[in-house]
């Protein structure tokens, strides 16, 4: 028996060494031209194959006892290889997950259309399950973290049978950089791991930085879908029983998943049951790059954000970092690939939606993009809103939830003046303008490589991180917010950041234009206690203020209307005129007005030329009202007490009594 094994072995090597590093798939359920090489997950071979694969004891360890534990029919260690991409690809379009999109039309693409129970993160359905609860705060859902643990051990009993169990290990940010963070996560979704490889450095090379005793951060999730003999894949597994679909509003009850995305932030480990949408499934995302790497940052002296990254040159070539948080529904992605209107200006973009920052010797925060791709919202992206997103996804890219044309492309709401006159809708159904329901889900995505963004700058992968010179923090608002003012220093730029608000602009939020608070835009996002967060901020800004290198840090408001009710900003590439004024300030040039509020740009300061605003339109815009301010004021203090439950430090209240008194000397 020795010597059939050591025979058996010594077969698996010379196929892995000519095939991505692999140990089994399913013959008809994911069939290819090509299939990796094939054992039972059961047995001291499997494990022994899985020895010659995985060099990093501590992820072998953790790996055979969840093998054990979920019992999947095969394990695949993915090396991020192209040959095992098309692999991957053909078997979801084999499964029924992934449709091939038109390949004159939109090259290497695909559609993928989810169960209509499982859309969207599930925010009631997250948990923060840190040892003290007081360590979760307000914001995040605490629970005891043992019983937590033994809920989802349960869960994942058995969980993977008649399924592969895939291993991903992937670098959030460039591999080798000292900002950059390894992970790995155990999925049973094929459509996890093709996405995935285009959201982060996935495969053998984050492997290689890993080495035989780095640390990862351990991410574990399930479908919750295991499969009997003979039982066919389903086109989109979950854990979900559709008997609650509404069929005339297209509409789910979403308690009929039974779904978990948990956090155990002392050990750094997310577990995720249910779902196999977007971030409760791609743990790289909001999981690890946000929830779990807030608290790492937290103990370690750095910042986790969820910002954007862009650089601003001028005319003369100087170039300038800006990282900026916006809530929902503020323009983040836009401005991140923004196309300016001024004349000789540049932007690039480094990223769209996550900034990690660490201070360099020197006292310079620097910040990398943690991830690979943009896997950006599709209803609303157009070339009108923001042109290279569409080109971005042009080509080798994912969608999920759009609609489908009949030529095979790609559409969604907004993508265009006019709908077409026929569609295939994104729960598979004949579509027509006079239908009377959106042809896309509100919350499809496409996921698409950074690298193919027309203006990604060359620095995006600078694994020493780019210089941020500019913070900016922003919000929806229809009166008080001027279109743009600076802070007076960096604690009251944490307080701007604390008061981060935007009013509701869909009906599934509520009633429209009622003001939904999100603090630093990282209210779903942030790991642990919230006030902690905030003084997390402040100490930062203590111990590396004295160098004189911090960030300027602003607020922006494109939003505001006219009494007719008409945006006053036109928005859009003209925010490049707000950022000019921004990027003048962090220069050093003296072209604001001190107010209460802090420094706002002196109408003869912003560049409005070719608009059609009027200096009167110019003083509205920048209006500071005092009376509607101390309105404001009061709203922040209730803000604090109530939904944060008074855990705010007293270094804002401060600011918050400074602002008060400034208001009420004006």
């Amino acid at each position: 028996r020795g010597f059939a094994k050591r025979k058996m072995l010594a077969a698996a090597k010379r196929l892995i060494s000519s095939a991505p590093s692999s140990i089994g798939m399913v013959a008809g359920r994911c069939m290819s031209s090509w299939a990796p090489s094939k054992f039972r997950v059961k047995g001291a071979e499997s494990f022994g194959a899985l020895d010659d694969m995985l060099d990093n004891d501590k992820v072998k360890t953790w790996v055979k006892s969840y093998a054990e534990l979920m019992e999947p029919e095969f394990i695949h260690v993915c090396d991020g290889s192209e040959e095992e991409n098309k692999y991957i690809l053909d078997s979801l379009v084999h499964s029924g997950t992934f449709i091939k999109l038109n390949e004159k039309l939109r090259p290497n693409s695909y559609l993928a259309r989810s169960d209509p129970a499982d859309v969207a993160r599930v925010e009631k359905q997250t948990y923060i399950c840190s040892e003290n609860q007081r360590d979760a705060g307000p914001l995040n859902n605490w629970h005891e973290p043992e019983s937590m643990r033994q809920t989802l051990k349960d869960l994942y009993k058995g969980c993977m049978k008649g399924r592969t169990m895939y291993i991903i290990p992937y670098s959030m940010g460039p591999l080798g950089s000292h900002i950059s963070h390894i992970g790995v996560e155990i999925t049973d979704s094929a459509y996890v791991v093709a996405n995935m490889r285009i959201m982060s450095r996935m495969g053998k090379g984050a492997l290689d930085v890993l080495g035989t005793d780095g640390d990862f951060v351990p991410g574990v999730h399930s479908v919750g879908h295991p499969l009997g003999p003979k039982q066919p894949e389903k086109a989109w597994p979950c854990n979900a029983d559709n008997k609650y679909v509404l069929v005339l509003k297209e509409a789910v009850d979403s308690s009929s998943l039974n779904r978990y995305i948990v956090h155990f932030p002392e050990t750094r480990e997310i577990m995720s049951y249910g779902s196999g949408y977007g971030g409760n499934a791609l743990l790289g995302k909001k999981c690890f790059a946000l929830r779990i790497a807030s608290t790492m940052a937290r103990d370690e002296g750095w910042l986790a954000e969820h910002m954007l990254i862009l650089s601003l040159t001028n005319p003369e070539g100087k170039k300038k970092y800006i990282a900026a948080a916006y809530p929902s529904a503020c323009g983040k992605t836009n401005l991140a690939m923004l196309e300016p209107t001024i004349p000789g200006w540049k932007v690039e973009c480094i990223g769209d939606d996550i900034a990690w920052m660490k201070f360099d010797k020197d006292g310079t925060l620097r910040a990398i993009n943690p991830e690979a791709g943009f896997f950006g919202v599709a209803p609303g992206t157009s070339m009108h809103t923001n042109p290279n997103a569409m080109r971005s996804a042009s080509g080798n890219s994912i969608f999920t939830n759009v609609a489908l044309t009949p030529d095979g492309d790609v559409w969604w709401e907004g993508m265009t003046k006019e709908a077409p006159q026929r569609l295939t809708s994104w729960l598979g159904r004949e579509w027509t303008p006079e239908s009377g329901v959106d042809a896309a889900h509100p919350n499809a995505r496409f996921t698409a490589p950074a690298n193919q963004c027309p203006i990604i700058g060359d620095e995006w992968e600078d694994p020493a991180g780019v210089p941020i010179s500019a913070i900016i923090f922003g919000g929806r608002r229809s009166d008080t917010v001027p279109l743009v003012y600076e802070s007076f220093d960096w604690n009251h730029g944490t307080f701007l950041g604390t008061v981060c608000s935007s009013e509701t602009t869909a009906a599934a939020e509520g009633k429209r234009g009622v003001l939904r608070n999100d603090p630093f835009a990282m209210k779903p996002f942030c790991g642990y206690n919230i006030g902690d967060y905030f003084q997390h901020w402040i100490s930062l800004g203590q111990k590396h203020g004295s160098k004189g290198n911090l960030p300027r840090i602003f607020y922006t408001n494109w939003f505001r209307k006219n009494e007719a009710g008409k945006f006053i900003w036109p928005g859009f590439g003209e925010n490049s005129r707000v950022l000019r004024w921004i990027f003048d300030r962090a220069d050093g040039v003296d072209n604001a007005e001190e107010t209460a509020i802090g420094y706002v740009p002196t109408v003869e300061s912003m560049d409005i030329s070719s608009l059609s605003l009027s200096n009167e339109e110019m003083k509205e815009l920048l209006k500071v009202d005092r009376e509607r301010w101390l309105e404001e004021v009061e709203n922040y203090k209730r803000f604090y007490d109530k939904d944060l439950e008074g855990v705010v430090p007293k270094a804002i209240y401060e600011q918050l009594d400074l602002l008060r008194d400034r208001l009420s000397k004006a």
